[in-house]
């Protein structure tokens, strides 16, 4: 890969990313402050998410991937996602922001696969490039979260109060038409299907891999998936809208430790992987969640500040330990023949059902425990760190270690 081409597709992933973090980051404490939303109200707009990763595969295998040029749909969708993004900024009232944040990810959702065709149709060799070009992705959403608490300073009180978060989408609006317009100088990504018979919907929905299901292992580790979805939706529905009203400062800078740590954890996995195995390295993961939401119902933004921010920095054995281990173990399982099926089935049921059932939850329990302005996080923390732990109890009995190699999962 020549260095024009390596800036291009570093360039590309700082962009998608930077878009995504500059507004998902915050967007529940701007539900909460800007639009009033109740739990009910931020749990249908955060769902948005699960529909957009339910329906972005049909796009891509029944359309992209078939008629058009991966970079040419990349940079429409993006400017399509910049007139949206403006759009949301620009509305106050909950019941006219939906339909637009609803669209948005519709919209999103298809470029996380397309900027991946983009980067891996120009490799050589993905397998030992593509982390260096992915890299500048978590770079972006790192960069995102600093822009927003030390350079802007619009996640500080006063400032939320003054309702400056709707400056996030106007700078995710921003980001969305560069990375648009820049999407049609990438270098060409043809389709990957030339005619009607490569992929079906049974593809698209992994149903080819649902005989994976009769194995009792498997059928555990797909169960687990779907479940531990459901403490995950809280992280992100209300850990900074939680941060902010601990009185923590920069809460979205500091928010940004969980990639920093996801990045780093990335790298022990292997290690731990394979000394410790497939099932304690899932335990752990889990057991992170459940210490995760404990340390964040006892702390405070005074002298245990730092129990926040350990719970924050073990986002990297929350996501890695579990989720990427996870990507391994169905690769293991799966073999040649379903490998891809598979790992859409997993992905479906996990970011698609698992997360639409956790941000539901997530929202019935905010509404539960909120009185006023008051909100209970001490309860609202302490139930999925609960349901965390019933579900490691619930694997760590029914599921029978196995070896798994990592140089088989390719």
């Amino acid at each position: 890969m020549n260095t024009k081409t390596r800036f291009q597709l570093s360039l590309m992933m700082f962009l998608e990313f930077f878009i995504w973090g500059a507004w998902w980051v915050t967007f529940g404490t701007f539900l909460n402050s800007n639009l009033n939303a109740s739990g009910s109200e931020s749990a249908l707009a955060f769902s948005t998410q699960s529909w957009g990763a339910i329906i972005a595969p049909f796009f891509i295998g029944l359309i992209a991937d078939r008629y058009f040029n991966a970079e040419r749909i990349l940079g429409i969708l993006h400017l399509i996602g910049a007139g949206l993004m403006y759009l949301m900024a620009d509305t106050s009232d909950f019941s006219l922001f939906y339909p637009y944040v609803f669209a948005y990810y519709l919209a999103y959702m298809p470029t996380l696969a397309l900027v991946n065709s983009v980067s891996f149709f120009q490799m050589k060799d993905p397998a030992k490039e593509f982390s260096n070009i992915r890299v500048f992705g978590t770079i972006g959403w790192v960069t995102a979260g600093m822009v927003i608490s030390y350079f802007f300073h619009w996640d500080s009180p006063s400032a939320i109060e003054n309702g400056a978060l709707k400056n996030t989408f106007l700078m995710t609006a921003v980001a969305s038409a560069i990375l648009g317009l820049f999407s049609f100088s990438l270098p060409k990504t043809p389709p990957s299907k030339s005619d009607n018979k490569g992929i079906s919907i049974s593809d698209i929905l992994g149903l080819d891999a649902l005989s994976l299901l009769k194995d009792r292992n498997f059928l555990m580790f797909f169960v687990a998936s779907v479940l531990i979805c459901i403490p995950l939706a809280f992280y992100y529905q209300y850990t900074n809208l939680f941060l902010v009203d601990m009185g923590m400062p920069n809460p979205t800078g500091k928010m940004a430790l969980g990639q920093v740590s996801e990045a780093l954890f990335l790298l022990l996995l292997p290690v731990f992987f394979k000394r410790f195995g497939f099932k304690k390295t899932l335990l752990v993961g889990m057991a992170a969640w459940a210490i995760r939401y404990t340390l964040f119902a006892y702390g405070d933004a005074g002298e245990l500040t730092f129990m926040l921010l350990i719970g924050i920095a073990l986002h990297g054995i929350c996501y890695d330990f579990f989720f990427v281990s996870g990507q391994i173990y169905t690769d293991f399982k799966a073999g040649e023949k379903v490998k891809s099926a598979a790992q859409g089935m997993i992905t479906l049921a996990t970011y698609g059902v698992g997360m639409l059932i956790g941000f539901w939850v997530a929202g019935k329990i905010f509404d539960l425990y909120t009185a006023g302005d008051t909100n209970d996080w001490n309860q609202i923390w302490l139930l999925p760190a609960g349901f965390a732990v019933g579900v490691l109890i619930l694997f760590f009995v029914i599921f029978k270690d196995e070896k798994v190699a990592l140089n088989e999962a390719k």
